[in-house]
Order: structure tokens, then C-alpha cells, then sequence
């Protein structure tokens, strides 16, 4: 038995389903096809799973319903963000799995292991699940279950979907943007002869630079966070106490769902490393509310020092050539200033900042857990 993509793409968009991201899959191409091809609806396709669960859950943030779809196989791109972030937020996603390996197919062998485990592995990491419904009539029902749990618990529940499921839908439209070359600019803040700034130096320079009003600031994972947060702890700051890398896709999902409000991220650059493919996606949907920071310290601060390989990459030049409409780097704070104050048409802005290592003694940590922090965050910006 198979359902027509119509019947429960339309379903979930009376219930308020209208954002969707992911990476493809063969099973999932006619569902894909079908929400790509409708211009009300909005889909986003991100470079890895990970990213796909990290942006829909900025768009859930923003109080956009979201649905994630997604290959099995790369279903443990995602166990972080699903555990580091959905969870302890306590954010909920409708999570489409495919189920490659099935135990019902000669499948790819490469599909073997992951399609043994695949339930298995949702309900280790507390993902309650249920199959992909095969007749139109039990749509209706699989939604209202996942629905009321989402509701009810605020975390992720999971359809596993078997080959065959969707019936064949012809794709008729493009979802990607070409925005051409002709408009971007990159420039160079370097100081000579001048010691590097602190984070906390850039950090309290940011805050000057973002109104609590309008404005959003998301900090990555680590010292960056931490700092944030003894620095001037606000209502629309977002500490990332997980997921690493994925403050970023996070960002563009809320700047995004939210084009009223200006979305700065605050990065490092060992979780800009991790998921840099997040760049080629920022680059092709983010808008000019889209603020990127990399704070670079050329170390991974929080665990001893050690050095990334960030030394030898210029950050700018990738977000340049990804589609950011403004790309500067250096180690002169006036860089921030220029930054704020730039105007890139359409397109997110970026800034690479030099950095020195260390942080502040006895650093605190948030003395709200991550979901209050998160409601917190939610509540301001829902009052703007």
C-alpha cells in the first residue's frame, strides 16, 4: 500500500506544517518533490542531517511547526543535536527517517547495520517512533499521536518510512536560489604589530553593538556561551551548551522563520570546522538579518587548548565564496563596527575575528538550565 504525497504533506499543513528541511532520500524524493514544488511551503536543504534537525529547530523556535526528513544511514549525523539539543531544550520535530536495510529488502549493504538498528537507536535516545503511514486513511491518526506528544513532552517523535510508502510526484520547480556573483564584498581589519583581543573583549563589544529589542544573540557551545552569559546575561541571548557546530543552522532556521528580527551568531572556530557545510547553506537561503561572527582563538578553548587547523583557513574567503554578501576578517575589533553597520542588500553577513586564547577565572556557567533558558528566549521574542 502506498499514499500520494498530496494527502499527507496537505494533513500536516492544517495542523500547521509548513517548514520542512533535510537531505534526500530515494524513498522520501516523491514527499520531497511535492513540498519543493509548492511555493507556500518552505523547504530548506542543508549539507548534513545534523544541520537539517539544528535549522528546523530554529524555525520551531520561532513558533513554525517543522518537519525533518532524512535518510537513515545519516540519521547519526544527527544523534547530537538530537540529544544535546532537542532534548535538553526541549525542542519538538516531526522526524522522517527512511529505512534503508530493511530486513524486508535486498538493499545496499552499506544500509545493513544501520537498517537493524534504526528503531533501536530513536529509542536509546528517547525518540519515541512509529511507521510512515501507508493508507490515507491512518494519516490522520499518526499525525494526531505525534502531534499531542510533541505538544505535550516538546521533544522530537519520529515516522520510519519504508520503501514504496509515497507514490511517485514530479518535480516542477527549483528551491534554490542563484543569486550570481556580483555583489559581495570581502575586506581585510588587520592591525599591524597588535596583540589579539580577548573573547570577553569581543563578546562585550557585541552586546554594546545588539539591541535587546530587536536584536537575537546565539552563542556556541563552550567558553563562548559562558562568557556570554557573565558578561550581560539578557533575554535574547541563547546559550549553547550542546550540539557543537550547529549555532549556525540554528541561526539561519530562525532568521529565516523570523525575517523581522536581526539573528547574530556567535561562533568558534573548531565548531565552525565541524560543520562547515552549513556555510554553503547559510549562503544559499540566509537573508541580510543574518549576522555570522567566528571568533577564532585557533584552539579548542574549553578542553585544554589544543589547536585546531584553523590557522591555515581563511574563513571569509569560504563564506565569500558560499554566498555571504559581506565576508571581512582580521584582529581589529573595528571590524564589528564595520560589520553592524554594513549593508549586504539580501544576503547574511560575516566576520572572522582574530582572537587570543584563555578565558575569565572561575568562569560561571548559566544559572538557568537550557530550557529556561530557551523559554525565556522565546517569550521575548514573541513579545516583540
Amino acid at each position: 500500500m502506498m499514499i500520494q504525497a498530496e494527502e499527507f504533506v496537505e494533513a500536516a499543513r492544517n495542523i500547521g506544517f509548513e517548514w520542512y528541511a533535510g537531505v534526500p532520500c530515494s524513498f522520501l524524493t516523491p514527499f520531497i518533490n511535492y513540498v519543493i514544488n509548492d511555493e507556500k511551503l518552505t523547504y530548506i536543504s542543508s549539507a548534513n542531517e545534523g544541520d537539517a534537525l539544528a535549522t528546523a529547530a530554529g524555525a520551531a523556535i520561532a513558533g513554525k511547526p517543522a518537519v525533518v526528513m532524512m535518510q537513515n544511514s545519516g540519521l547519526g549525523n544527527a544523534i547530537n543535536p538530537l540529544t544535546s539539543l532537542a532534548y535538553i531544550f526541549r525542542i519538538p520535530l516531526l522526524l522522517i527517517c527512511t529505512l534503508r536495510g530493511d530486513r524486508l529488502l535486498h538493499d545496499e549493504p552499506q544500509h545493513e547495520l544501520m537498517g537493524q538498528i534504526t528503531d533501536k537507536l530513536l529509542e536509546t535516545i528517547s525518540v519515541p517512533w512509529e511507521f510512515f503511514p501507508t493508507a490515507a486513511a491512518e494519516i490522520e491518526f499518526v499525525l494526531q499521536r505525534a502531534t499531542t506528544y510533541m505538544q505535550q513532552q516538546r521533544r522530537p517523535y519520529a515516522l520510519i518510512m519504508r520503501k514504496g510508502t509515497v507514490a511517485p510526484h514530479a518535480l516542477t520547480r527549483s528551491s534554490i536560489l542563484h543569486r550570481g556573483d556580483s555583489d559581495r564584498i570581502i575586506k581585510s581589519f588587520f592591525a599591524d604589530n597588535q596583540q589579539r583581543v580577548s573573547r570577553y573583549q569581543a563578546l562585550t563589544r557585541i552586546v554594546e553593538l545588539t539591541e535587546e529589542k530587536n536584536t537575537v544573540v546565539i552563542a556556541t557551545t563552550g567558553f563562548t556561551g559562558r562568557e556570554l552569559f557573565a558578561n550581560s546575561d539578557r533575554e535574547n541571548h541563547l546559550y549553547m551548551v550542546g550540539s557543537m557546530g550547529c549555532a549556525s543552522s540554528l541561526g539561519l532556521g530562525l532568521s529565516l522563520a523570523r525575517p523581522d528580527l536581526k539573528v547574530v551568531v556567535i561562533d568558534g572556530d573548531g565548531a565552525a570546522l565541524m560543520r562547515m557545510g552549513n556555510f554553503a547553506t547559510i549562503g544559499a537561503y540566509g537573508n541580510s538579518n543574518l549576522i555570522h561572527i567566528l571568533l577564532d582563538n585557533e584552539a579548542h578553548d574549553s578542553t585544554g587548548a589544543q589547536a585546531t587547523v584553523s590557522a591555515n583557513v581563511s574563513f571569509a574567503k569560504i563564506a565569500e565564496a558560499c554566498g555571504y554578501g559581506i565576508a571581512f576578517a582580521g584582529d581589529d575589533m573595528k571590524l564589528l563596527d564595520a560589520l553592524f553597520a554594513a549593508d549586504s542588500n539580501t544576503r547574511p553577513k560575516f566576520a572572522h575575528l582574530k582572537i587570543r586564547s584563555g578565558t575569565l577565572k572561575d568562569l560561571p556557567r548559566p544559572n538557568l538550565s537550557p530550557e529556561a533558558v530557551l523559554q525565556r528566549f522565546i517569550s521575548h521574542i514573541n513579545s516583540k
